[in-house]
């Protein structure tokens, strides 16, 4: 049974780094074939893929949020992190983790989704 835990800030600022991570118990990051992931849901949106860091570190973005994103992982916390630049209050939404066993697509593991809210 794997299961993921986000944390990090609820509210972050304008024009600042959002930073989340992704805590991960009953199997390793580092497993061959699986893939761990970053998706955000705003408000009135379905699901947006940001990007996904693989089991060997390799690492795969939304062409829409590459240039702002950043992923990368702790192998002896069994964690991975995700940084999003230069947020805006569009940035707001329910973010979580998820294990697939491909690059953003075939989810077999959630976490239960934290809100981040852009404000001043």
């Amino acid at each position: 049974q794997v299961e993921l835990q986000e944390s990090g800030p609820g509210l972050v600022k304008p024009s600042q780094t959002l930073s989340l991570t992704c805590s991960v118990s009953g199997g390793s990051i580092t497993t061959n074939y699986y893939y761990w992931s970053w998706i955000r849901q705003s408000p009135g949106k379905g699901l947006e893929w940001m990007g996904t860091i693989g089991y060997s570190g390799s690492t795969y973005y939304s062409p829409s949020l590459k240039s702002r994103t950043s992923i990368f992982r702790d192998t002896s916390k069994n964690q991975f992190t995700l940084e999003l630049n230069s947020v805006t209050p569009e940035d707001t939404a329910v973010y979580y983790c998820a294990r697939a066993r491909n690059p953003g697509v075939d989810f077999v593991s959630w976490g239960q989704g934290t809100q981040v809210t852009v404000s001043w």
